[in-house]
């Protein structure tokens, strides 16, 4: 199994902010204290979702954090990133692990124990579960009861994170739960001081789990 920090998982979202400021805000998360970062994009073309994973992977890389390339295996490859991510809609886990490899890191969303489970069994590094409050983003949610969170920690031996309208103020309902990490869009991206709120969401998050 791999060495995997998912405590504070970033997420991209390219629709909330100015084309220039994003860069600078996945820099200022990477300052702040991000462990992994997801490069989401459903709406570019594959050139464009491959200019902007290359400028990324630029900068995650200068802080030695994986990124993570959202559903698309291919632009993950060409770009040598460190791993992918693939929703219930998306390609299979275990297809995405054979065309990867051994060594990226593949990550799954389940929203059951039976999806957890599959996930897990088809070679997932880690699960994120959720949505556990409705989202500002333009994905579908379907909400998640903390219950079913629970579940599914206790059903599989991989990271488990929390995702879906988390910031530092409503995190507490995870209290207890055994998430290995929290999954954050919009607290990051629509912040005025992304740094900050990425170092206050990873505190809230530890404090919670001291």
């Amino acid at each position: 199994m791999k060495t995997l920090d998912t405590t504070l998982y970033f997420i991209t979202d390219s629709t909330s902010v100015p084309e220039e400021r994003f860069l600078p805000v996945v820099e200022a998360a990477c300052k702040g204290g991000a462990t992994l970062v997801q490069l989401r994009e459903k709406d570019k073309s594959t050139r464009e979702y491959m200019d902007l994973a290359v400028a990324t992977h630029e900068i995650t890389a200068r802080y030695g954090i994986p990124l993570i390339i959202d559903d698309r295996v291919d632009v993950a490859l060409a770009i040598g990133a460190e791993g992918v991510h693939v929703g219930q809609s998306d390609m299979p886990v275990g297809i995405a692990r054979k065309i990867m490899g051994p060594d990226k890191i593949i990550g799954a969303t389940t929203k059951t124990i039976p999806q957890a489970l599959e996930a897990y069994e088809q070679g997932a590094d880690y699960l994120g579960c959720g949505a556990i409050y409705p989202t500002t983003t333009h994905v579908k949610t379907v909400i998640t009861p903390v219950e079913t969170l629970k579940e599914i920690v206790k059903a599989v031996p991989v990271p488990v994170n929390a995702i879906g309208g988390l910031n530092k103020d409503n995190i507490f309902v995870l209290k207890g739960s055994g998430i290995a990490g929290i999954c954050a869009v919009s607290a990051i991206m629509k912040a005025a001081d992304p740094e900050l709120a990425t170092r206050e969401l990873k505190h809230a998050f530890l404090d919670l789990n001291a």
